[in-house]
């Protein structure tokens, strides 16, 4: 199985996964479709599906411009997710090979590199359950792609949490010397972002006191507060 990034809008990712044994492709929320049909044409890929993870313009705008929507490859493993907070219905996608090798989880707005989606339609409580359950019990080596590209100032917020966590320190580091280069940010994995996640780590007893909570469910709702009114 292989993935490709494909740049939409201002700073939203697609994503074309590709299953190499037989050509075949999804794509994860076209919002530019013809970018993304021209990403499958370089590649000789035949695209068999859509995978929407939530309602959005941003992400769902170019759903109608795509019409073929059969069966993924054989090859390839598709779980749905209900990850719901940022809207009602918002959906995460883990993917697999056949033999559950190379897995990967489309996360789209729910869970970003270092931090997560607005509260749009959802509570703290439906949040910790999408972050740190749902999609928190994942394989560790399980890479995230998300919708957007707001790693370096996900990293930046994430240090106001916990300003003494040496891997958030070093994951700043190298995303902006990514984006310097013109690179992305994404992927990473559930084990990272269990690493450098503040809204991810809020079951550490250590994170709860600094944010002054007794809760995980409360610390994920101030800190979401927090990054909502922060302006780094």
């Amino acid at each position: 199985m292989k993935i490709i990034h494909v740049p939409c809008l201002e700073d939203n990712y697609s994503y074309v996964i590709i299953d190499e044994a037989t050509k075949e492709g999804a794509v994860v929320d076209p919002a530019e479709p013809e970018k993304v049909v021209q990403v499958a044409k370089e590649n000789g890929i035949n695209l068999k599906s859509v995978l929407t993870t939530h309602h959005h313009w941003d992400h769902a705008g170019g759903n109608d411009k795509i019409k073929q929507l059969l069966s993924l490859g054989s090859d390839i493993n598709i779980l749905c997710l209900h990850t719901p907070c940022h809207t009602k219905g918002h959906i995460s996608y883990y993917v697999t090979g056949k033999e559950e090798e190379d897995p990967a989880v489309f996360t789209g707005d729910t869970l970003f590199i270092a931090g997560c989606g607005k509260f749009f339609e959802g509570t703290a409580e439906q949040m910790y359950q999408s972050l740190c359950v749902t999609l928190g019990s994942l394989p560790k080596p399980t890479q995230v792609y998300c919708g957007h590209e707001y790693t370096v100032k996900n990293l930046q917020f994430a240090l106001t949490v916990e300003p003494d966590n040496a891997k958030t320190v070093q994951k700043l580091s190298w995303a902006q010397h990514q984006r310097q280069a013109g690179l992305p940010t994404i992927p990473s994995t559930i084990e990272e972002e269990w690493q450098i996640n503040p809204f991810m780590r809020v079951d550490l007893p250590e994170l709860q006191e600094r944010v002054g909570c007794k809760s995980p469910v409360e610390a994920l709702r101030e800190i979401r507060q927090r990054k909502d009114n922060w302006r780094g």
